[in-house]
């Protein structure tokens, strides 16, 4: 008798291609749902945070529909979440556009600005260096590409001493479009991607796979 399939929610707050994610996250062996319904995201084994847009937008309308509590509730538990493009974004501390500064969750210190490129957007392929022991990465080589559409990134990811050895630090792969970025972030149960899985064909559906594998 199989095990049962895991369970994730997209969770639906206006700003994310959320069919694309369902029909990826599907194909990669999870039994999915779309809703905004705060007892489903909480309940599921695993919750995707997609993102699309303005950074500001995204943070207000994830608040409106309480997301902002359905992440933190998920993670004070020990539960995994996994953002995507603007949904990695607005885990940082703050966003920067035209000058406007956002807040956004605070999972992780760290600014998202401009992308510091000759070309912006950044559109297209892009290949990413995994960082050591990267459990999102495994069975993926380097020469794998993965599909980005951003002009906004973290170029910095400096964490603050925690003073204390047990303190696991966060597992942070980069990719480079005029200067590095961070491509991507596995933090306990907080993993997130500042590209599509989604749309990243066989790597990506590889990716997928290794998140749903650990919930």
């Amino acid at each position: 008798m199989s095990a049962p399939k895991k369970s994730v929610v997209v969770f639906d707050y206006g700003f994310g291609n959320v069919r694309s994610a369902e029909r990826a996250v599907a194909r990669a062996g999870a039994s999915v749902r779309i809703t905004r319904d705060l007892e489903t995201a909480l309940a599921a084994d695993g919750l995707l945070v997609p993102g699309v847009g303005a950074f500001a937008a995204c943070m207000a309308g994830l608040r409106a529909a309480r997301g902002d509590w359905a992440v933190e509730r998920r993670l004070a538990g020990g539960r995994p979440v996994l953002g995507i493009c603007v949904g990695m974004q607005i885990l940082f501390a703050r966003g920067v556009e035209h000058g406007v500064e956002s807040e956004g969750l605070a999972e992780w210190p760290g600014t998202v600005g401009p992308l510091e490129a000759e070309v912006v957007p950044h559109m297209g392929w892009n290949t990413v260096d995994a960082a050591e022991g990267s459990r999102l990465f495994a069975g993926l080589g380097a020469e794998e590409r993965y599909y980005f559409v951003h002009s906004y990134a973290v170029h910095d990811f400096t964490l603050p001493p925690s003073g204390s050895a047990a303190v696991v630090p966060p597992k942070v792969s980069w990719s480079t479009h005029g200067r590095p970025f961070v491509a991507a972030v596995e933090n306990g149960p907080l993993w997130a991607t500042q590209f599509h899985p989604e749309k990243s064909g066989d790597a990506g559906a590889h990716l997928l796979t290794n998140w749903i594998e650990t919930l």
